[in-house]
């Protein structure tokens, strides 16, 4: 049996029972060195890093190859990171997962996801590693950008999204980094602990959600858990992800130092060290020394092999020409639209009657769309916010002043119908942690991501609002940034805030668009944003004398919530140009969901949308109320809609440690609003 063969034979009856059988079938067609070949990446140093060196070339500028056996047909696994577009070639640059996130919509995130399988299709690719999907427990995390926020439901529905979308197109989904790891400058060595219920609970529910939706690869972490690397622990490689869940996929490695001893790695279940043999070139010797079995190295073959066997058949041939197209960069416009969030309006949003405008600040004209680690995508342009501006208005109505001093053009500025302000953090602040171990969060020519020492926008740039709005009327303030930021120094003084994240290669057209009220803002915060660090939970930094640090069962709104404390800007919080009004909430019991229905009714003068979130709580060692359903709802100006969101009674359950069974609660509360703090509640 050859590769084909194994695949059509699975197509035409696909059973899990007949994958499992055609996989051990070609395994055993494959000689010791053929398996052992399958399970390690392949010339990740010549081919990338010789590009790298005389060509100027970038990471992951060509796919990563691992596997693959020619005498069969089986084909490599051809890796293509992300998670804000294809980091291959000049793909198209979406905004960052986070601002994806606050978007609060899965279905643009398949649409997403759709065109990012087609571009890694088109540069020669059938695997996309750019499912992040770890919980954001505290924003000082420097790759929070890369995934969604802080809540396991939300991250949960847009990693399902992203998921499927990409593997109905054939190319191989990989939720990462498995588990608990959301802290980046000592990645390698911090312990986390967490007992079963804050594991299974608040650590894991997204990851089972995106194995349930039929993910074939998953990702290690390079941290560890409870004293074991993520890719050597035999409990959460087997006992968890394919004995509890049935992931019948593959997993591998986090890049070059997540395996640390192969024979323990491989017993536990990571089955692809990546992105180069290193660990794994051991193994020969490891079977001859009885440390690792060939029943060992099969079940790993195995399960690479189920993973393209499943997939493989799907991928269609896609033009080149489909990378960064116009149907694509308009989609990251989209996702920029979305995605923003408007935080305070003094009315003075949206402008109307600009006879010209200023811009201001640090990253008004600079291409700053997020990490320059193994996320960054090189898109063939990108649209700053002056950009956007000029587009928009005209460049003659728009008056720029970059850097931290306005003086020179302060007259100017004061004739101005606006003020735009942007602040917020590029690459050397927060992100992959490539070269920075400073304990300053100022920016420097050396600092080259990691974690964020402080939560705050930077001194000089928190200086440079002040002066700002003393000197000129009604100041909006961009934040541009990866996650939560402490505002409470300068909030009050700015006419109008927003959040629009790293939002892409679109973005300066979106914001524009978003100033002028073409379109009107409806993103919402994926995460808390407090009114001091420490209403976050700890975090550990270099310098910490220990590197175990214990995760605890409430973080974010659910332990504002515990502690009955109000947030700067809560968990789910977003403003419009106009208002809605909720009323009519009723809770429907539907067998395998409860049906929330309401009244929205759009109160104001322009269209818009709302984000209708539905919480429950029940009493006991639990969160006051969790996110369990959400529905973004468009509604004109003036007019009522009835809409309804439905909760899967599945997501209420409870997890019994002792028992490892999931139960419910004797009584639920429902709770509807339009962020995590407003709301109303339903009894029973």
């Amino acid at each position: 049996m050859d590769f084909n063969t194994a695949a059509k034979k699975y197509a035409s009856n696909p059973t899990d029972e007949t994958l499992y059988s055609v996989a051990k079938e070609l395994c055993g067609e494959l000689k010791l060195r053929e398996k052992l070949h399958m399970l390690s990446g392949q010339k990740f140093f010549l081919r990338n890093g010789f590009d790298l060196i005389t060509k100027g070339q970038k990471y992951n500028c060509r796919p990563c190859l691992s596997g693959g056996v020619k005498r069969l047909g089986i084909p490599a696994v051809a890796f293509s990171d992300g998670p804000r577009g294809v980091v291959m070639g000049n793909s198209t640059c979406f905004p960052v997962s986070m601002a994806r996130g606050a978007s609060f919509d899965d279905g643009l995130e398949y649409e997403i996801g759709s065109a990012i399988a087609d571009e890694v299709i088109a540069q020669g690719g059938n695997y996309f590693a750019g499912i992040c999907i770890n919980l954001l427990r505290n924003p000082r995390w420097g790759r929070a950008q890369e995934t969604y926020g802080e809540d396991p439901f939300l991250l949960g529905k847009m990693g399902v999204a992203l998921t499927k979308a990409v593997q109905e197109k054939g190319v191989i989904a990989c939720p990462k980094h498995y588990a608990v790891n959301s802290i980046e400058n000592i990645r390698f060595d911090v312990d986390v602990q967490a007992d079963e219920k804050t594991l299974h609970e608040v650590y894991l529910p997204h990851f089972k959600a995106c194995v349930d939706a039929g993910a074939m690869s998953i990702m290690g972490a390079y941290n560890l858990f409870r004293g074991e690397h993520c890719c050597e622990s035999r409990y959460l490689l087997k006992d968890v992800l394919r004995d509890q869940w049935g992931f019948s996929g593959f997993t591998i490695s986090d890049f070059l130092m997540g395996v640390r001893n192969a024979p323990r790695a491989l017993k536990a279940g990571l089955d692809i060290e990546m992105p180069q043999i290193m660990h794994y070139a051991t193994l020969p010797l490891d079977l001859k020394l009885d440390k690792v079995t060939i029943e060992d190295i099969d079940n790993s073959v195995q399960s690479v092999l189920r993973g393209l066997i499943k997939i493989t058949l799907r991928i269609k041939p896609v033009s080149k020409e489909k990378v960064a197209c116009k149907e694509h960069t308009e989609l990251a416009k989209r996702a920029a639209l979305e995605g923003t969030v408007l935080l305070k309006n003094n009315g003075i949003l949206p402008l109307k009657d600009i006879g010209r405008i200023a811009i201001i600040g640090r990253y008004a004209n600079k291409i700053n769309v997020g990490d320059h680690g193994s996320s960054s995508v090189f898109s063939p342009y990108t649209v700053t916010p002056y950009e956007g501006l000029c587009n928009l208005y005209g460049k003659d109505k728009v008056v720029l002043c970059e850097g931290m001093d306005f003086s020179a053009k302060e007259s100017e500025i004061k004739k101005c119908d606006a003020v735009i302000l942007c602040v917020g953090s590029d690459y050397r602040q927060e992100g992959e942690n490539l070269a920075n171990f400073s304990k300053s969060d100022k920016v420097t020519e050396k600092a080259l991501g990691g974690d964020r020492y402080s939560l705050h926008i930077p001194e000089e740039e928190v200086s440079l609002i002040h002066r700002a709005c003393a000197a000129f009327d009604g100041v909006v303030v961009n934040i541009i940034g990866g996650s939560a930021y402490i505002i409470e120094e300068w909030k009050d003084e700015a006419g109008a805030i927003l959040h629009s994240f790293y939002s892409g290669m679109e973005g300066g057209n979106a914001f524009a668009e978003l100033l002028c009220g073409k379109v009107n803002p409806s993103g919402h915060l994926p995460f808390t944003m407090a009114k001091s660090e420490d209403d976050y939970p700890d975090f550990l930094f270099p310098s910490a004398k220990t590197r175990k640090i214990t995760y605890d069962y409430l973080h974010g709104y659910t332990l504002l919530d515990s502690q009955g404390k109000k947030a700067a800007f809560p968990f789910g919080f977003g403003l419009s140009y106009t208002e809605f009004e909720y009323s009519d909430i009723k809770a429907d019991d539907r067998g395998d969901e409860v049906e929330i229905s309401l009244t929205v009714k759009n109160t104001g003068s322009y269209d818009g949308k709302t984000l209708v979130q539905v919480y429950a709580g029940a009493q006991g060692e639990n969160a006051v109320k969790l996110l369990k359903g959400f529905r973004k709802v468009f509604v004109k100006a003036g007019e009522t809609v009835r809409e309804t969101v439905s909760v899967c009674k599945d997501d209420l359950k409870f997890y019994n440690p002792g028992k490892k069974t999931w139960f419910f609660a004797d009584d639920y509360t429902f709770y509807v609003g339009q962020d995590c703090e407003n709301v109303i509640a339903l009894k029973g």
